[in-house]
């Protein structure tokens, strides 16, 4: 869950297929085209493939002289050291999943060359979520920049410092400039930062947010009753959403992950399904034994409080209304 470019190289070319029928065929770019896009009821009353969205994973190059790191990095924060789109696709393909939002990587900081080089080679597959400066003199000019290029969200980094987004005037541009333009503000927090972004919420509430991963609740191994209470308490706001995601990194980090269905169960009473979307945070899902198939199916298999609808939201119609309308 720590965050520790392609172009006419062969070796390093992204896949230009998209997904279609729950498999992902080759086809030339100029060909390409977004699947249509079904209601989360007409899907699950149909025999329509399943069309899931991964709201969440981060890709990368080992090409570094292409698409360099940030200067606050090195090659050995590569790990592992390429996860290109190519790679992506070869677990998205068996789970169902025909699209997928994007995260910046932050050891390309604020240079999105190598993501959107992947959303242009792959139109219609990929929405992005990018990472941006609030203390940048042009941010609102940026951020429109970026928006116009398929960014639907931008992420925010807790580094102990959410305590000072509350009142930096930066941060309030961010959260006013992505409400007038309809997009996402998307914290990755630790549980002692929840009450910041509640305060944020309450002063931009028309702002869309989708807090990352549980707000990083069970990290520690053990379920904060507290902190998942203050998660909950962010419902009273209807703009806010929580990503139910990471489960590789949460609670006692072992699949089939049952030990975390009742923070699903109490997130999904408080927030509903129509606020929660389902996401891998590849390709750390992928690692240490960890696979794609064990994280999709503990929210499509394993719940048996969520009905057929729910499950649409969370593996597809809340993403697609975030990312992807």
């Amino acid at each position: 869950m720590q965050d520790t470019k392609l172009k006419n190289d062969p070796s390093t070319m992204l896949s230009r297929r998209t997904f279609v029928g729950g498999v992902m065929a080759t086809t030339a770019i100029a060909a390409a085209r977004p699947t249509a896009i079904a209601s989360p009821v007409d899907v699950a009353e149909s025999n329509v493939p399943p069309n899931w969205i991964d709201a969440h994973v981060h890709i990368w190059s080992p090409d570094t002289e292409r698409y360099p790191i940030s200067s606050q990095f090195s090659e050995s924060d590569m790990r592992p050291k390429s996860f290109t789109a190519d790679q992506l696709f070869e677990h998205c393909r068996s789970a169902g999943v025909q699209r997928v939002v994007l995260i910046q990587m932050s050891f390309y900081q604020y240079d999105h060359a190598y993501m959107l080089d992947a959303m242009e080679a792959n139109p219609g597959v990929f929405s992005g979520v990018a990472l941006i400066d609030h203390r940048r003199p042009d941010l609102t000019k940026r951020m429109k920049s970026l928006a116009q290029k398929g960014m639907r969200g931008f992420r925010l980094h807790s580094r102990g410092d959410a305590k000072d987004w509350v009142d930096d005037p930066g941060m309030d541009e961010l959260w006013r400039t992505a409400a007038h333009e309809g997009l996402a503000v998307c914290p990755l927090i630790n549980p002692d930062d929840i009450p910041y972004v509640d305060a944020l919420c309450k002063k931009h509430p028309d702002t869309t947010v989708v807090v990352d991963h549980f707000a990083r609740i069970g990290i520690s191994g053990k379920m904060e009753r507290d902190s998942l209470d203050q998660l909950c308490r962010l419902a009273r706001f209807p703009n806010t959403h929580v990503k139910t995601s990471a489960f590789y990194a949460l609670g006692k980090k072992r699949a089939p992950y049952d030990d975390l269905i009742p923070m699903i169960k109490q997130v999904t009473e408080h927030f509903g399904p129509e606020r929660l979307m389902w996401a891998s945070d590849c390709p750390f899902q992928v690692e240490d034994g960890h696979t794609y198939e064990a994280s999709i199916a503990l929210i499509r298999d394993r719940i048996d409080f969520l009905s057929a609808s729910d499950k649409q939201w969370l593996l597809k119609g809340t993403a697609e209304k975030v990312f992807f309308a």
